[in-house]
């Protein structure tokens, strides 16, 4: 065996990830080399061209996610890359494809060179998207579906207040209602205004000058992405039998019944199923993508540190380009 092909073989063996062996801040991330992972039955292994990042990534690193998360941990879900591998079991999928979605129900693992799927929550990527675009679509995207469609079952005509809307996930919320024939009331920062009138809001509420509370009434749903109290004062605006549907935190319930309506917090729940029906409305142009700093995988920290909003965050998903690394 000469030198060279020891080398690569053992370049082939092993990766390099962001490992947390203890939870607290950025500094506690590790850009170690480990050994490159072999798929179990139903899973596919991706080579990483792209990794999102997001809220929750923060959560699960400092140990104060809704999710248990034992250590030690490989960091990130949303990924985007080529299936290099495959354990038994994986219909619709093959070596060689080009791919979206999440990792796991963990949500771990993504912030390195290869990447173990679950085969239930990846699909084809978007063909008009690079990785980069398309790695910064998957919870986001599905999240802003399953609040408008599956939790608050909206219907075209009706009315639907959008708190958060110039968010990552409220983005998409905006683009999607329009799509369904809803009526759209948007909050946002004054900054922002332009931008989510521009993907389709009917009415938007600047939150700093204008109290929503005040200018709206009989909704039919509220997709909350802001908690705190503008959740609370959400359910005013809510017409009896309405629904309050939050990504972010519990609902009151005793004001839920106070004001006669429903209020739920959910958890994204990424599927096949769902990538793809996302994956034809972006190749299709009804849904615009937003990607905002675009750094090497090793500098996953540093994403982090705007997370924390320790380093300036642009507007948009924050994404590892693990292909420029």
């Amino acid at each position: 065996m000469t030198p060279s092909s020891i080398i690569r073989e053992r370049t082939d063996s092993t990766m390099m990830a962001w490992r947390v062996h203890e939870f607290g801040p950025p500094e506690v991330m590790k850009f170690e080399r480990v050994p490159r992972p072999e798929p179990d039955p139903g899973q596919v292994l991706v080579k990483v061209k792209a990794a999102g990042v997001g809220p929750w990534d923060g959560w699960i690193r400092s140990g104060k996610s809704a999710l248990p998360q034992p250590l030690l941990l490989t960091l990130g879900s949303d990924l985007s890359g080529e299936i290099v591998a495959m354990g038994s079991g994986v219909s619709g999928l093959r070596v060689g494809d080009q791919v979206y979605g999440v990792t796991n129900p963990q949500f771990v693992g993504a912030y390195a060179e290869y990447a173990l799927a679950s085969a239930g929550m990846v699909s084809n990527k978007p063909t008009s998207l690079t990785h980069v675009e398309a790695s910064s679509v998957p919870v986001v995207a599905v999240t802003a579906w399953q609040a408008l469609f599956d939790h608050a079952q909206l219907k075209a005509g009706q009315t639907v207040v959008i708190h958060g809307a110039a968010g990552n996930v409220g983005s998409y919320a905006v683009q999607l209602a329009r799509h369904a024939g809803l009526q759209t009331v948007a909050t946002a920062s004054t900054g922002d205004i332009s931008i989510v009138r521009n993907l389709g809001a009917n009415t938007v509420i600047d939150y700093r000058t204008q109290r929503f509370e005040d200018e709206v009434r009989d909704a039919d749903a509220v997709i909350d992405l802001v908690g705190g109290e503008t959740q609370s004062h959400s359910f005013q605006v809510l017409r009896r039998g309405g629904k309050l549907i939050s990504a972010v935190s519990r609902p009151d319930q005793d004001l839920a019944r106070r004001y006669g309506v429903e209020a739920t917090f959910f958890l994204v729940d990424v599927t096949s199923q769902y990538l793809m029906k996302i994956a034809r409305f972006i190749d299709d142009g009804k849904l615009r993508t937003s990607v905002g700093a675009v750094l090497p995988l090793a500098d996953a920290r540093e994403a982090h540190l705007m997370l924390e909003r320790v380093r300036p965050q642009p507007k948009g998903k924050i994404v590892l380009d693990v292909g420029a690394s």
